[in-house]
């Protein structure tokens, strides 16, 4: 027989647990990193702002049944930046910073992935599109995903501030998102070891992590540079096709090994190796980029093609990783005077810029004349 126990065995129900301590909760920033993660795996996220409400997902990758979701829930948009709209043809605002354009409810996911800028041989036609100035929300939809190195498109669809918590979507304020992607993400140094390279036996590397992305950046002393005086600094950003694969349609990994062996030379100096290939969009973007000029666009003509600005490298990170080695003085190895006015207004002094003219071919004249003409970097 079945034993039930007394009133008196039964434990008396527990005492309800206190909210976690506000040190275990996420802050702003891990919010806003969060919802980058989500976009990033393909899940959409909401996006408020007082009474309006969005959610928001990559136009690339997206799939079947989450479209369908987005038409169950109203009227789905296609958010593209300005230099998109530009490229397709579609009229914007002079002050406006991205369109909105209605998805007609025909349209395909291949419609999204043309408008998007993936299928470049089959540019959709703008006519009789409903357009409009991209909202706040859209705004900040659109800027948390051109952190993720996706195609710079969302899909979005509007929603009642009071559906988002039924959904179990990451949620976010517009203005947070805003907030955090404008505000310098610091970097701490992690590691650090000595590594004999072949330039010189007395290497060594420092790993570099910002806080909030934890993205990861290299600082690497060639030889013993002295850090009481002005130390021979190249800030490199990363060029896998140029620095592992030795492409000849940049000057790229010459320039990373003419620096690397004129710092070996002089007996020491630091090269500062910045993750953000392809000019900060990425390197699937930039294979992007690269088949458009096969086409016939030079390199800022595909950036914009593909809704990018012609640079969207953030040369901070390289300014507070001299700081943190304690170099405030730097002779820089750049042809490039972006850098130079980066490190200046981070307070590092470049006490000269050297120049770094290696490299040159005939596959790659057309792409060093881009980079005087429209970059203004200084080549002979």
């Amino acid at each position: 027989m079945l034993h039930l126990p007394a009133q008196s065995d039964v434990m008396a129900p527990a005492t309800p647990s206190p909210l976690p301590a506000a040190g275990l909760l996420p802050d702003s920033s891990e919010r806003v990193m969060r919802a980058r993660s989500d976009l990033h795996l393909g899940l959409p996220v909401a996006l408020v702002d007082g009474d309006e409400a969005c959610l928001v997902a990559l136009a690339e990758g997206m799939q079947a049944r989450r479209y369908g979701g987005f038409h169950a829930l109203g009227a789905p948009e296609l958010v593209i930046t300005r230099r998109r709209a530009a490229a397709l043809g579609l009229p914007l605002g002079r002050d406006a910073d991205a369109l909105s354009v209605l998805i007609p409810s025909t349209a395909a996911l291949g419609w999204i992935a043309a408008m998007a800028g993936k299928d470049q041989n089959a540019p959709p036609s703008p006519k009789g599109l409903s357009l409009r100035t991209a909202s706040h929300v859209q705004n900040a939809g659109l800027a948390l995903a051109q952190t993720v190195e996706s195609l710079p498109v969302i899909v979005t669809v509007a929603l009642a501030p009071a559906e988002i918590a039924r959904m179990g979507l990451s949620a976010i304020a517009a203005r947070d998102v805003l907030a955090e992607l404008s505000r310098y993400q610091s970097a701490d140094c992690v590691s650090k070891a000595s590594l004999p390279m072949q330039m010189s036996d007395a290497g060594r590397v420092h790993v570099f992590r910002l806080q909030a992305s934890r993205a990861e950046h290299y600082a690497i002393e060639i030889g013993s540079p002295d850090f009481s005086a002005p130390v021979l600094v190249r800030m490199h950003s990363a060029c896998f096709t140029g620095d592992v694969l030795g492409s000849l349609k940049c000057d790229c990994g010459p320039q990373l090994a003419g620096a690397m062996a004129a710092m070996s030379d002089a007996g020491g100096g630091v090269l500062i190796y910045l993750n953000q290939e392809g000019r900060g969009i990425g390197l699937a973007n930039k294979m992007r980029a690269y088949a458009l000029q096969d086409g016939g666009l030079d390199t800022v003509e595909a950036n914009h093609w593909l809704g990018f600005e012609d640079d969207m490298r953030d040369f901070r990170i390289g300014a507070e990783m001299l700081r943190r080695m304690q170099i405030a003085r730097v002779r820089l190895m750049t042809n490039n005077p972006a850098k130079v006015a980066g490190l200046v207004a981070q307070n590092i002094e470049v006490v000269s810029r050297v120049p770094l003219h290696v490299g040159r071919g005939p596959l790659n004249a057309a792409y060093l004349a881009t980079k005087a003409a429209k970059s203004g970097h200084l080549l002979p």
